[in-house]
């Protein structure tokens, strides 16, 4: 993804993981049908890793395009003079922009329906610049309530490794 990309695809992600509910098994209901290249219950093992999500290097005008996709336009994301009279040294990312770029990692790898549960923790600031690392691995295998679920850690870390956010998911797999 260049600098100049799109990321409102992060926010769409994001507010489809927040309104995905667990979907229950009736007599009618059939289980999800793969597309070509998503992983099955079967084809998939603990410890299968997803393909890495880079991302970056990050914009102001990434940040910008974010705060008008999710209505957050608090100004520590697009005021260099308020970031700055506050302390920080510059403007920094949306916490839930770079959770929308963790989302689009699982939708990209299990498909936009599998996801059941995305939970996350917000350890540190994304800056101008930073260039983000997505990654995902299987942590457990296990079947509920009829569907077959893979359970998924998660990470984002900058261009020095350090990681800035870290999650957990729960993804349904045919």
């Amino acid at each position: 993804m260049g600098p100049d990309d799109d990321v409102t695809s992060g926010a769409a992600a994001v507010r489809s993981a927040a309104m995905t509910t667990p979907k229950s098994k009736t007599a009618d209901s059939k289980p999800p049908v793969p597309k070509p290249g998503t992983p099955t219950f079967d084809s998939i093992s603990e410890g299968d890793e997803a393909p890495p999500l880079e991302v970056g290097p990050l914009t102001r005008t990434m940040f910008v395009k974010y705060a008008g996709a999710s209505g957050d336009f608090n100004p520590m994301h697009h005021d260099d003079t308020i970031a700055t009279q506050v302390g920080n040294p510059s403007v920094f990312g949306h916490g839930m922009l770079t959770a929308g770029l963790l989302a689009r990692l699982l939708k990209d790898w299990f498909g936009p329906e599998a996801l059941r549960k995305f939970q996350m923790r917000f350890s540190k600031q994304v800056w101008p610049g930073d260039t983000l690392t997505c990654s995902g691995k299987v942590v457990a295998k296990r079947e509920d309530g009829g569907e077959r679920l893979v359970d998924v850690e998660l990470a984002v870390t900058n261009q020095d490794g350090v990681e800035v956010l870290s999650g957990t998911a729960t993804a349904a797999l045919a």
